[in-house]
């Protein structure tokens, strides 16, 4: 089962010492080998910050965009990791191995695999 595992973390006030910042971006990077050597691994991308960010709505047929998130939160979306697992103690174990983890929090969601074909009774059966 495919699961997309959300990496959430307050977003820094200040930049990060280039030192530190390294060594997170190495933990990462063996993180991210450990998902390949495992067979775990289908994507992965950290995200520019919630400044960066534009929110799309579409009301009355208008399209309305909004610079930033559309909420505010105290932690945002920092990253995500698309994984291959067994089953959800699988991707749990994936998860809590994500160096995001032990400042942010990490959610798990299983991938809904929909039927192919455009019906609306394939997508109503689905869910």
């Amino acid at each position: 089962m495919r699961y997309l595992l959300l990496i959430y973390a307050a977003e820094p006030t200040e930049a990060m010492p280039q030192d530190e910042m390294l060594a997170e971006v190495d933990e990462y990077n063996a993180f991210t080998q450990w998902t390949i050597e495992q067979g775990l691994f289908k994507a992965g991308e950290a995200l520019h910050p919630t400044s960066a960010a534009t929110t799309v709505q579409v009301r009355d047929g208008r399209t309305i965009t909004t610079d930033g998130p559309y909420a505010e939160t105290k932690e945002a979306l920092g990253g995500f990791y698309l994984i291959e697992a067994k089953d959800l103690d699988e991707a749990i174990e994936a998860a809590a191995r994500i160096p995001g983890a032990r400042r942010g929090s990490i959610e798990v969601r299983p991938i809904l695999d929909l039927p192919s074909g455009d019906s609306a009774e394939a997508v109503a059966a689905a869910g």
